[in-house]
């Protein structure tokens, strides 16, 4: 026997969309935000750094996965790995200055194990694509 679904013209189902889209809408306002507050810093140092450019490609790659999700209504776990290792990477680089060599090993190594992590579910969604169908 099948679970019932409610339509997506539901009252509830509605709402729930909405909810989503308002909360995915305040994501997207807060990271234009941000990015605009990145963007005046760099301009009051007049320097551009590497840590810098490495945050605004976090924030666009926060936009690019709300954008996903939007337009396909899927939302690929790669993407927040990769925002992983990007966060990681920029972590490491401020401050690496400050850490010691252990520290450095084990993001190194949290870096490694999310690579790893991206490269099996890239493998597994070739090897084995998803169904469709919600069962």
């Amino acid at each position: 026997m099948g679970k019932e679904r409610l339509p997506c013209s539901h009252p509830v189902m509605r709402g729930i969309q909405f909810i989503e889209w308002a909360g995915l809408s305040i994501i997207v306002i807060a990271i234009i935000v941000a990015i605009y507050q990145e963007v005046e810093l760099v301009i009051d140092k007049r320097k551009v750094e590497l840590h810098d450019i490495l945050l605004l490609f976090i924030y666009l790659e926060v936009i690019t996965m709300v954008a996903l999700y939007l337009t396909s209504g899927k939302l690929p776990v790669r993407y927040p790995i990769y925002i992983a290792i990007v966060a990681i990477a920029r972590f490491i680089i401020l401050d690496l200055k400050d850490m010691d060599s252990k520290d450095v090993i084990w993001f190194s190594v949290s870096m490694l194990i999310l690579t790893l992590a991206a490269l099996v579910l890239r493998f597994g969604s070739k090897k084995y694509p998803y169904d469709e169908r919600i069962d």
